[in-house]
Order: C-alpha cells, then structure tokens, then sequence
C-alpha cells in the first residue's frame, strides 16, 4: 500500500501540475485570441503573458523526477512521496490557473493600449511564486 501511494504522489505532482498550465494557458491564449483582433501589432507581448502559466507545468516536471529519485532510492516514504506530490501538484494547478487569469487580464489591458505588461509580469509572479516555494518544498524533502 505504502508504494501505491507513493507512485500515486509522483503521477499527481506531474498530473495536476500540467493540468494548471494548460488550464493557465488557454485562459490567456483565448484573452490573446480576441486582443489580436483589436491590437495584432502587440502580439509579442499577448505572447510572452500566454506562455508564462507554463512554468508551473516544468516545475511538476522537475518535482516529478525529484521525487522519484528519492521514492525509489529509499530517501522518502511512499506516505511522504503521495503527501509532497498531492501538495506540490495543487499548488502548481491553481497556480497556474490564476496566473493565468492575471495574464488574460493584462492582454486585455495592453490591447486596449495602456502599458502594463511590465506591471503584468510583477502581478503574475506572486501566484507563481507559490509553485516555486512548493518545488523547493519537493527539493528540501528527505
């Protein structure tokens, strides 16, 4: 049982961590979709802010191998790997999610012609940062 567990963690931090940034991706690509009709000359900008709901997906894939290195080299427990890879895999998802919703946002805002990618950026970060402190989590594990 304690092994089901674990491989159980390692399909979810990779799971639901893609599922947050194609979730956070497609919310701002669609923003980007309908902005290209209104401002297609600021499509480098509708591009950076679609992609960076991405990220979340490559930490859960960093996570994943972490983890499985350490599941299957006997460091962590099969109980520990499922808790890790439940909590890292959530808060990549919604992550990613919300950024996702903050970049739509500013698409929506640079289209209409005010400056805020840069402002953007900054505001996206902070959901961002949450999947990075739960990647260092996975990392610190032992």
């Amino acid at each position: 049982m304690e092994q089901i567990l674990g491989y159980l963690g390692l399909g979810l931090v990779l799971a639901l961590a893609g599922i947050g940034s194609s979730y956070g991706t497609t919310i701002a690509g669609n923003a980007a979709e309908g902005a290209l009709k209104r401002k297609p000359e600021a499509s480098g900008s509708y591009l950076l802010l679609s992609a960076l709901p991405s990220t979340q997906g490559i930490y859960g894939f960093v996570a994943f191998f972490i983890m499985l290195g350490k599941f299957t080299g006997g460091t962590i427990s099969g109980m520990l790997c499922f808790g890790i890879g439940l909590s890292v895999g959530l808060a990549c998802m919604i992550s990613g999610i919300r950024q996702g919703q903050v970049c739509a946002n500013g698409i929506v805002g640079v289209s209409q012609g005010h400056d805020v990618v840069t402002n953007t950026l900054i505001y996206a970060a902070l959901p961002e940062f949450y999947a990075i402190l739960g990647l260092v989590g996975a990392i610190m594990a032992h």
